[in-house]
């Protein structure tokens, strides 16, 4: 048996006896790897933060002042820019790359699949003289045309027409990766549609903020912009590159399909918060390095709760860029771990059993005169419009719960939702004790009474060599996948592989319809001569009464009576992708979607077709590489176990012709075993390979991703007898790394 690993680093074809020792080498070299020296710079990180990015300060010292004011006012005000303008920030931006070394330049873009894409051009032109010289212009800076054909596109592009736009996005700044210039843009077809995730983004915070200024001015004339703000947690599993190279499922869809459970996870929570392992260490600071480089302001890092997980999160800032740099930094793991001999895993459960992964979204309102919307205000009237918002929010999340479900579902968060650490498929809120208490207490009293909100409070520890800690006015839940944090909510049910943009999108449309709904209402009772105080109470008291007892749920997630309970205050409780996917064409949300100018009808169905498609696609691999690992790679090893066992008995046997069998009783209960599993596992690969056939000759792109869903939770039927192999075959004729060895770094 050759060729079991083709992608093994070194990798030479193997006989049957080193094929039984390939699994402990390889566990063996992974654990010999030591840790790469740091290349620490040597100033500190705020010496060197931006350093690649063309940002202000970028900006003002390579850009005439002319030139400047233009671009800054385009950022700042959305004021269009001129061709002539585009050439003078071109110029600038070469001088300021070729500076770098930068040879190439790429449009930097968003496609429907989750990642993100690039061409580069080089800088090279003819020069009119035999020669070349380097050129770049604001006609290169503003546009270019990769292939709009070969990204997905839900029918929008047929294949035979191939022409697509990027068009560059000034208010994410120019980065250099390597040698290339990194251009940040939106992505759309020849005819107008969006065909990229930041194209809906950027058109969802401008509707977010044009309904949130009318009723910001009401408490504040001064406010001229609303902003969306985003602050991120990435979890992500690090493991060795050399085992990640000895098991085919995780090299080809970044989770494990087959594998026992350690005797060791998670259990005892050593793991969270502990020490960080030193080459995990210096991986993080390599990627802390390149992410100040970039102008990420990365904050935080962690061991996460199962072995072999960690976090990172910068400080929030504005959506648009935000989102950027999640995208940004995800490249740059990869990239980093390799130099350090470890593998990302971005997958949202990668090992069954344990945590997975998510990307938890902290996501809020505030304005250019530094007021932070949800944050409970220092008077009467901030808190008035504190509460505004805050009602408002939880109303949009109400109305749209379904659609924002499905704006975080993917086949592989379908793994994380409801498992262990993760939030449950329904999307309520928790409020925390103080604001649920506020609530209730505006519905009793009369709409001019002022609110009161409790803040932080002091609280003694009983240990005189303890400071006074402050107590915050929320708990936390880690069971609601939409939390108010005190200043902010944290969408926590966002998958660690998802672009935010997604989830950003559909939860800025649905606050920003509901504003406009608010602000309509109040004018009403504005008209009819009620004070300013008076008419936004009456119209929230309405909202609250509609929200409390519906949305508003801090209990526990994960009991087997919330989702009953669920469904019978009228929130989504549906837990197939597939069928979750169908809530972005309801007549409610194309009507959200449509009137604020976010999508079409035409784009929400042709994204829907992507996500049934990719869907589908995500599952057939699984299903594929879970078949011909069951048939090639875990039988045959079944078999040579159980080959060794009846050789063992056959010369016991001849030893002791009479008494063999009371001597074998253990080796013949495994040899029965094994080929009780072994027939177990291929009467159910067959199964899976046959419903597989028919699922793909269905078109119809829905119902081909309802076909999968079934087939998707065969592979977990699939998988039990093999891991119950796992336990019954000899350690070292085992042909994959097991958990044991995946899950904890040395």
């Amino acid at each position: 048996m050759t060729g079991l690993f083709p992608f093994f680093k070194n990798f030479v074809p193997l006989n049957d006896k080193e094929m039984s020792k390939l699994r402990f080498d390889v566990v063996q070299e992974a654990f010999r790897k030591r840790a790469v020296t740091v290349e620490t710079p040597s100033t500190s990180p705020s010496g060197y933060f931006g350093e690649l990015v063309f940002n202000r300060d970028k900006m003002h010292k390579y850009l005439d002042a002319k030139t400047f004011k233009a671009l800054v006012n385009c950022i700042d005000n959305g004021e269009h820019l001129d061709r002539e303008t585009a050439n003078g920030v071109a110029a600038g931006m070469k001088v300021w790359a070729m500076e770098h070394g930068v040879t190439h330049v790429t449009h930097w873009f968003q496609p429907l699949t989750e990642g993100t894409a690039e061409k580069h051009d080089s800088f090279m032109e003819y020069d009119g003289k035999g020669g070349m010289i380097e050129e770049f212009d604001g006609k290169a800076l503003a546009q270019q045309e990769p292939d709009a054909s070969s990204f997905p596109s839900g029918g929008i592009r047929a294949t035979f027409e191939a022409r697509g736009y990027t068009a560059w996005d000034p208010t994410s700044p120019v980065f250099i990766q390597d040698d290339t210039l990194c251009i940040p843009t939106v992505f759309i077809s020849y005819t107008g549609e969006a065909l990229d995730y930041k194209t809906p983004l950027k058109k969802a915070l401008k509707a977010v903020n044009d309904a949130a200024l009318p009723i910001c001015r009401l408490f504040d004339s001064k406010v001229k912009k609303v902003y969306s703000y985003l602050g991120w947690e990435q979890e992500y599993f690090l493991v060795d590159e050399d085992l990640y190279a000895a098991r085919p499922d995780l090299m080809q869809t970044g989770r494990t399909l087959m594998g026992h459970a350690s005797s060791k996870n998670q259990q005892l929570d050593d793991h969270y918060f502990g020490a960080i392992p030193s080459r995990v260490m210096a991986f993080m600071r390599d990627i802390e390095i390149a992410g100040y480089k970039l102008g990420i302001p990365i904050k935080t890092r962690h061991n996460e709760v199962a072995p072999n997980q960690f976090e990172l999160a910068p400080i929030f800032g504005e959506t648009n860029l935000a989102n950027d740099q999640n995208q940004l930094i995800m490249n740059v793991m990869n990239s980093v771990a390799r130099k350090h001999g470890f593998v990302v895993l971005l997958h949202e459960k990668p090992f069954d059993g344990i945590n997975g992964s998510g990307k938890h979204n902290n996501w809020s309102l505030g304005t250019d005169t530094g007021t932070l919307l949800l944050a409970p205000g220092k008077d009467a009237k901030g808190n008035l419009q504190f509460v505004t918002f805050f009602v408002n929010i939880l109303a949009a999340v109400q109305k749209h719960n379904a659609v924002l479900k499905a704006s975080i579902a993917s086949a592989t968060n379908a793994h994380r939702l409801g498992a262990n650490e993760a939030p449950p498929a329904i999307v309520s809120a928790f409020l925390g004790k103080t604001m649920t208490d506020v609530l209730h207490k505006l519905l009793e009293v009369p709409s001019d009474t002022p609110i009161e909100i409790a803040g932080k409070k002091g609280t003694s520890v009983g240990l005189v060599e303890i400071p006074e800690i402050f107590v915050d006015n929320t708990d936390r839940n880690r069971t609601s996948p939409f939390a108010f944090t005190g200043n902010r909510f944290e969408f926590r049910a966002v998958g660690s592989s998802a672009n935010c943009a997604g989830a950003m999108t559909t939860l800025n449309a649905a606050v920003a319809e509901q504003l406009i709904e608010f602000k309509a209402a109040v004018d009403k009772e504005l008209a009819a001569g009620k004070k300013l105080n008076v008419a936004i109470m009456d119209t929230l008291k309405p909202i609250i009464a509609s929200i409390i007892d519906v949305v508003c749920f801090d209990g526990n997630g994960y009991s087997s009576e919330w989702p009953i309970e669920a469904k019978k205050r009228g929130l989504d409780v549906e837990i197939s992708v597939p069928e979750m996917f169908k809530s972005f064409t309801t007549p409610e949300s194309v009507a959200m979607f449509t009137k604020l100018g976010i999508y079409s009808e035409k784009e929400l169905e042709a994204r829907n077709e992507v996500k049934w498609e990719i869907y589908s696609k995500k599952v057939q691999i699984e299903a594929r590489i879970t078949g011909r690992m069951a048939i090639n790679h875990i039988i045959p090893a079944a078999l040579a176990y159980q080959t060794k066992l009846l050789e063992n008995v056959k010369l016991m046997k001849e030893i002791y012709p009479d008494e063999y069998k009371a001597k074998c009783e253990v080796e013949l209960g495994i040899i029965s075993r094994i080929s009780d599993l072994i027939s177990d596992i291929r009467t159910k690969v067959d199964a899976m390979i046959e419903a597989r056939k028919v699922a793909n000759k269905i078109e119809n792109e829905y119902e081909k991703a309802v076909a999968y869903h079934e087939i998707a939770d065969s592979l977990f039927a699939i998988r039990k007898p093999i891991d119950k192999l796992e336990e019954v075959v000899d350690n070292d004729m085992w042909p994959l790394p097991k958990y044991r060895e995946l899950l904890f770094i040395n």
